[in-house]
């Protein structure tokens, strides 16, 4: 039997020589002969982490020298995709350290030229803002390079968002919390927010006739109402219908964020006259029937882009397009869901039944509604059954009481949105979205969403963030600057009978 050392050893040859294969595959997919593949030649056959990286990864070239600097050959970026690509979860993480480590900024030069700028106060102008641009580029991780130029090659700047997807999810996972994995993430960010800057972004309008990959892309990523079958994707690209998705030059075929768009008489307080009542819409559009745009699904599709501003530009560029199309449409608002809600509620719940106060929830007359409709006994025991019926949607099976709990759960919903924050903005992800984009906390629907997914993530309950558009720079400043919330009468009031009755 083979030692655990001389076991991990052969593994370590097995997944190496794997490696090899997988790149001799790449070269003669690639059509790319072996001389200039590898700049080094084959030797035993392994090819480690730290061989691939000392070869693809080129030396930061010195300041006076950065301009005049060759590129490197475009079969370093192949290569280090194709090694990347051949390796397992665990190894992507080790690869990734070892790229942010060992190929960052030079620290031991940056202090030197902090010292030297330092030194350079009392000089003239010119010669501080030389040593500071000398900083500045000093301060250029070595790897940045790498990136940029694959992100030159086909199929680069798709990789370079998957890499970053891989990133994120090591560091929502705690698979890895080092600082340099952390910088390369900011670096990778920093370079895809200026790639996929606006202006560069071309908005499409998916319909019918659109290519059936896209399409089928649509449906794959529809993430906040799921299209169930090609008769339910071709309604909602047909009439009284828009679908508008970004695209980039550099990821053909690929929509990178996607908004579902219904053209309506009036703002919407439900999703099944959305996306499932359709007898009643006519075959061809009545122009007359259109006086408002629902958003009421929004999703981006690429992990690698997030924190990358495109959602708010997308709703932005759609506003115009339907101004153009529509001049009399004055109407716009989302119809967004709450997910979250639920969580919250129950957390709530669970807090009041181990510290004995549901009546920070509940008034003691609704307590007792609530136990007569679900016939407990009082204090903890009311308070589990509610949570286990929040829980699994059975409220919504008893008339009594779901009218018990309406006015309830729709103001504990009106404070979850407007009144629980995170670093002093909305704690909800969708609500803290379309207030930032400017939008007005404007009404809440009950029985908006009776699906099981509605009623699971926030008992039902819809938001409609209404766009003022002669108010939205004011509302963005106002919430990013001073984190105060544009809400509707309705809203506020909901928020004020909860703190009436209320010891949150």
């Amino acid at each position: 039997m083979l030692s655990l050392p001389a076991n991990w050893a052969f593994r370590s040859s097995v997944r190496c020589w794997r490696r090899r294969a997988v790149l001799r595959v790449a070269l003669k997919a690639s059509d790319i002969d072996g001389a200039r593949w590898y700049s080094t030649p084959i030797r035993g056959g392994v090819t480690s982490m730290e061989e691939i990286l000392a070869r693809v990864v080129a030396p930061l070239p010195t300041y006076e020298t950065r301009d005049k600097y060759p590129p490197p050959p475009e079969s370093n970026s192949l290569e280090f995709m194709h090694f990347y690509g051949s390796l397992e979860k665990e190894e992507k993480l080790e690869f990734l350290t070892k790229l942010s480590h060992d190929f960052g900024v030079d620290h031991k030069g940056i202090s030197e030229l902090a010292l030297r700028l330092l030194d350079a106060q009392l000089r003239d102008l010119a010669t501080v803002l030389q040593v500071e641009d000398r900083l500045r580029y000093g301060l250029t991780p070595r790897y940045k390079q790498l990136l940029n130029h694959i992100s030159r090659v086909e199929g680069g700047v798709k990789f370079l968002v998957d890499l970053r997807a891989d990133l994120l999810e090591m560091i929502s996972s705690k698979a890895s919390e080092t600082p340099q994995i952390r910088d390369l993430n900011g670096t990778l960010k920093s370079l895809l927010s200026e790639w996929f800057s606006v202006g560069l972004l071309r908005l499409e309008r998916i319909t019918w006739q659109s290519p059936c990959d896209i399409l089928q892309r649509v449906s794959q990523y529809e993430a906040v109402h799921p299209i169930r079958n090609w008769t339910d994707l071709k309604r909602r690209v047909g009439p009284y219908r828009r679908c508008y998705a970004f695209t980039h030059a550099a990821m053909p075929g690929e929509p990178l964020v996607v908004l579902h768009v219904a053209l309506t008489e009036d703002i919407s307080d439900n999703i099944q006259s959305i996306v499932r009542e359709f007898a009643t819409l006519d075959s061809e559009e009545d122009v007359n029937k259109i006086n408002a745009a629902i958003f009421y699904s929004i999703s981006s599709t690429q992990a690698g882009l997030q924190g990358v501003e495109l959602g708010n530009y997308l709703i932005k560029r759609v506003v115009r397009e339907l101004q153009s199309e529509f001049p009399h449409m004055a109407q716009f608002s989302s119809l967004s869901p709450i997910p979250g809600f639920s969580s919250w509620l129950q957390g709530q719940l669970g807090q009041c039944k181990k510290e004995g106060r549901g009546s920070d929830l509940l008034s003691e007359h609704e307590w007792e509604q609530v136990q007569q409709a679900v016939d407990s006994a009082p204090g903890s025991a009311a308070i589990e059954a509610l949570r286990k019926l929040i829980a699994t949607g059975e409220w919504t099976r008893s008339a009594s009481l779901t009218r018990v709990l309406e006015p309830v759960l729709m103001r504990l919903c009106a404070w979850y949105l407007y009144g629980e924050k995170r670093r002093g903005y909305a704690l909800n992800p969708v609500a803290n979205f379309h207030l930032q984009n400017g939008a007005t906390m404007w009404r809440l629907n009950w029985s908006a969403d009776t699906s099981p997914r509605g009623v699971a993530n926030a008992c039902g309950i819809m938001v409609n963030y209404r766009y003022f558009l002669n108010e939205t720079t004011k509302n963005s400043a106002l919430y990013l600057q001073n984190k105060a919330i544009t809400a509707s009468e309705q809203v506020v009031g909901l928020v004020s009978q909860f703190q009436k009755s209320s010891k949150l």
